[in-house]
């Protein structure tokens, strides 16, 4: 019973949805086809009867009084495509026996039967952008936490470039504290000022101990310093403190006085004796000297074992050196790391640092030219 009452209710509804228009025109452009007036061709060239649109026969330059026939070459036919999306065909396409539109409204008069394949194209679509949509909003998400990494990573680069220029201005300031004559060296004796750095702990820096910390060398400018002695000593060194300056006592001159003319006398009595004596001397030649390479093995084959202080002593010395090459490595390891790290930071990896995950990483393209 409810059904037939239904039904005027729902053609009233699709009558009122629907909008009269020629076929081939689109809901945009409807307002310039009114039944009731003359058509004016698009491009204003000129105005006809509106029983000559789709007639079959092409009067406007522009096609558009044929949009639903295959009359002017180049006329547009505007498929619906109801459930998809719309879209423009030239309208030489129209009854050609193709199926280009996927509402099949462009083959009406071919006697091709073409499916209305639209619902399914755009259920097709909306599943493909709602994975597309998916992997922007997983992207979006990386990119944040990409973000953050690489701000969290730029500070800790930053502090660490940072902590590397104050460990070099440290260094500088030892070596200016350590240099007590201002030559621009450090040598061994000055470097034998500071106790702290003794290495046997016997509580004194001997001489082999501060050639060692010097890289087996007399003395080291402010670039070796820099290179590989601070690393030896910047864990034991302390700096000197500032010493306050006492103002010098001034000594009381004293008076003159003239020496004996007899003590004068004496000296130059002495002197001429000296001189006789010595004419007096034979003249000895020096024994011949053995050759340096004969006295170094006469030297190894005479030389007992060393007791147990000295051996001591070499033992150390020793170990100071295998420090010394590990604190020089270290240090240069840690100069390459620096030198890397403000390379790393003078790149620009997008506004928020979103691609520095990219930096030292390789990627691989296959192209097929």
């Amino acid at each position: 019973m409810l059904l037939p009452l239904l039904l005027p209710v729902l053609s009233a509804l699709a009558s009122a949805v629907e909008v009269k228009r020629p076929r081939g025109v689109s809901l945009t452009n409807h307002h310039f086809y009114e039944e009731s007036k003359p058509f004016t061709c698009l491009d204003g060239s000129s105005t006809i009867a509106f029983d000559w649109v789709n007639d079959d026969y092409c009067d406007c330059q522009d096609g558009s009084d044929e949009p639903g026939t295959s009359a002017c070459p180049n006329g547009r036919f505007h498929c619906t495509n109801a459930g998809y999306r719309p879209q423009y065909i030239p309208s030489s396409r129209v009854n050609d026996g193709v199926c280009d539109c996927c509402d099949a409204t462009d083959e009406y008069n071919s006697g091709f039967v073409c499916e209305n394949t639209c619902k399914e194209m755009g259920r097709k679509e909306r599943e493909a952008l709602a994975q597309m949509a998916e992997v922007a909003r997983e992207g979006f998400q990386l990119k944040q936490v990409l973000i953050e990494e690489a701000s969290k990573g730029r500070e800790d680069k930053q502090k660490a470039a940072e902590k590397a220029a104050r460990e070099q201005a440290r260094a500088s300031e030892a070596f200016q504290d350590l240099d007590d004559d201002g030559d621009g060296v450090v040598s061994v004796a000055e470097l034998q000022t500071h106790a702290e750095l003794d290495v046997d702990g016997d509580g004194t820096l001997s001489e082999t101990e501060a050639q060692t910390l010097l890289g087996n060398a007399l003395q080291a400018d402010a670039s070796s310093f820099q290179d590989t002695v601070w690393a030896a000593i910047k864990e034991n060194y302390k700096p000197e403190a500032p010493r306050e300056e006492a103002p010098e006592p001034q000594p009381d001159l004293p008076l003159e006085q003239p020496a004996p003319e007899d003590d004068y006398d004496d000296e130059e009595e002495e002197e001429g004796d000296d001189d006789e004596s010595n004419e007096e001397e034979p003249k000895v030649p020096p024994p011949k000297q053995p050759s340096d390479k004969a006295a170094e093995e006469d030297e190894e084959e005479k030389m007992p074992p060393y007791d147990e202080a000295t051996q001591a002593l070499i033992d150390a010395a020793q170990k100071a050196r295998e420090q010394f090459e590990e604190a020089e490595k270290s240090l240069k390891e840690m100069e390459d790391s620096i030198r890397s790290l403000e390379k790393e930071i003078s790149f620009d990896f997008g506004p928020q640092g979103e691609f520095a995950y990219l930096y030292s990483q390789c990627y691989e393209l296959a192209t097929n030219e």
